[in-house]
């Protein structure tokens, strides 16, 4: 196997020609053109990587890779010609656990989307111990799930110990603001959920726990966030909020994996503010009444997703209120321009491969806040167009 330091590529975009790929591969081919990492596109079709090449404007001498998940030798060959693997195929517990198992082998460096907690428990039981012998650095959810939400918190505790000499015990995170849609994608990677709980019942307590993806350790109980609240300090009321169930636990993981510097009594959730008064009310119940069924009656297929108009509109504006027993508070905002979920999503999942690049973090199936930190929240700052800042 080759070093890796001799590898042909530093980043190879697996799921290139998929929707979300192809955002990934058009960000590298445009942001870094020839002044960044040595990077391929890799998918099942080499007619179709040739295709989505030329369609999105990359160098016509940009390396294409020929893999498929079905084929253990090519998933093999595709984690030892890189340094890092960006994929963005999903459902990942469908098409995620050969290239995964390939990258741990390898000890080569991961990102995904992945979303669905049911299926990362299962990843981290099966292969945590060894990714940290071979030290390849697996970062699980490194899009808008989780990435604004654990570098949020993480970042607001960077604050709350350089200013008061101690982390907050509670955090609460507030999406003030939000403005786009779901791709096909994400209604699959929902749907598989729904249908491996159904074969797998012994999934239900890692869903519905925060500290699913804390193997071995129960924090103190949380609030859920379940049901419309008037929040007195933010004068709104807040709504239920759909990703709060895996960013939860993405939160927690962070804590965890660094050895529980928020402490070991953090409590922490999500939830979507509307407005004050009767109004707001209305809105938080509609918005509670609604994530029953997300999709509606059509869901999207895989594949489909916004317009480039839509991701060029959408944004989001998320808020992390830390709150000690005394009745000190730090407020902390992250603020991205882009669909969440696709345009600034793959850029989060980019610039996640690069930073890993440079990371001198150990191996094993972690977070992007646990492995990089501040690293990434640079060069999320610098290059993607997120803003991380305290609130005064």
């Amino acid at each position: 196997m080759t070093a890796k330091a001799d590898r042909p590529f530093d980043i190879v975009v697996y799921g290139a020609t998929g929707y979300t790929g192809r955002l990934v591969a058009e960000y590298l081919a445009h942001h870094y053109q020839g002044k960044g990492p040595k990077w391929a596109m890799a998918g099942r079709s080499a007619d179709k990587l040739a295709e989505v090449r030329d369609l999105i404007g990359a160098p016509a001498d940009t390396p294409l890779v020929v893999a498929n998940s079905d084929d253990p030798a090519s998933m093999q060959a595709l984690a030892e010609s890189t340094r890092v693997v960006v994929t963005t195929v999903g459902p990942y517990q469908l098409y995620g656990e050969p290239l995964l198992k390939a990258c741990v082998a390898a000890g080569t460096d991961y990102a995904d989307l992945c979303g669905e907690p049911g299926w990362m428990r299962e990843m981290i039981d099966a292969y945590h111990e060894a990714a940290k012998a071979s030290g390849a650095r697996i970062a699980f959810s490194s899009g808008f799930d989780s990435i604004p939400f654990d570098l949020g918190v993480f970042m607001l505790q960077q604050e709350a110990k350089a200013r008061f000499g101690s982390a907050a015990p509670r955090v609460k995170g507030r999406v003030r603001a939000m403005q786009g849609t779901f791709s096909g994608g994400t209604a699959a990677s929902l749907t598989e959920t729904m249908k491996s709980v159904a074969k797998k019942p012994s999934l239900i307590p890692i869903l519905q726990s925060p500290f699913g993806l804390t193997p071995g350790f129960e924090g103190p109980s949380q609030p859920m966030g379940l049901l419309p609240e008037y929040d007195d300090r933010l004068g709104k009321w807040a709504a239920p909020f759909i990703m709060a169930t895996i960013n939860t636990k993405n939160v927690h993981r962070t804590n965890f994996l660094l050895g529980h510097p928020y402490g070991a009594d953090f409590k922490y959730d999500e939830m979507m503010l509307t407005s004050p008064g009767e109004l707001g009310e209305k809105a938080a119940h509609a918005v509670a009444e609604m994530l029953k069924n997300p999709f509606g009656a059509k869901p999207p297929k895989p594949g489909e997703g916004p317009t480039p108009e839509e991701r060029e509109n959408g944004f989001y504006d998320v808020l992390f209120v830390g709150e000690w027993p005394d009745g000190k508070e730090l407020r902390y905002g992250v603020k991205g321009r882009f669909d969440p979920g696709y345009g600034s999503t793959s850029r989060m999942i980019a610039e996640t491969g690069i930073a890993l690049l440079d990371c001198q973090a150990g191996g094993g199936i972690a977070t992007p806040g646990a492995l990089l930190g501040e690293a990434l929240v640079k060069r999320l700052q610098d290059h993607a167009e997120i803003t991380f800042a305290v609130e005064e």
